[in-house]
C-alpha cells in the first residue's frame, strides 16, 4: 500500500534531474534508480519540461497555462457561490416585499 506522505522535491532537484536525462542517453527508469525517486515522478517532470519547451504533445499544457486554468477554475467557483447567494437573497426580498 502507498504511503499517506507524499515527498516535495524543490525546482532545482526537479530542473537536474531532467537535465541529467537529456545529457546522459540513458532511461527515464535508470535516473530514477540512480537518483533515488519514483520513475513516475521523473517521468512527469520531464514531460511537463518538454510541454513547457513547446515539444509536448498537440493539446498539453504548459505549466504557466495549468497555473492559468487552475486560477480561472477557482475565481469560476468563487463567482458560483456569490450568484447562488445573490439568488437566495433576491428570494427571500421578493417574500418580503410581498408581505
Amino acid at each position: 500500500m502507498g504511503s499517506k506522505y507524499t515527498k516535495r522535491y524543490t525546482e532545482e532537484f526537479k530542473r537536474d534531474a531532467i537535465a541529467l536525462v537529456d545529457s546522459s542517453g540513458k532511461t527515464v527508469t535508470a535516473i530514477a534508480r540512480e537518483l533515488g525517486i519514483s520513475s513516475q515522478s521523473l517521468r512527469g517532470w520531464y514531460r511537463q519540461a518538454k510541454a513547457d519547451r513547446g515539444e509536448g504533445r498537440p493539446g498539453e499544457l504548459t505549466t504557466q497555462k495549468r497555473e492559468e486554468l487552475r486560477r480561472l477554475r477557482r475565481q469560476n467557483a468563487e463567482q458560483a457561490k456569490t450568484i447562488e447567494v445573490l439568488r437566495k437573497a433576491a428570494v427571500f426580498f421578493a417574500k418580503e416585499s410581498d408581505r
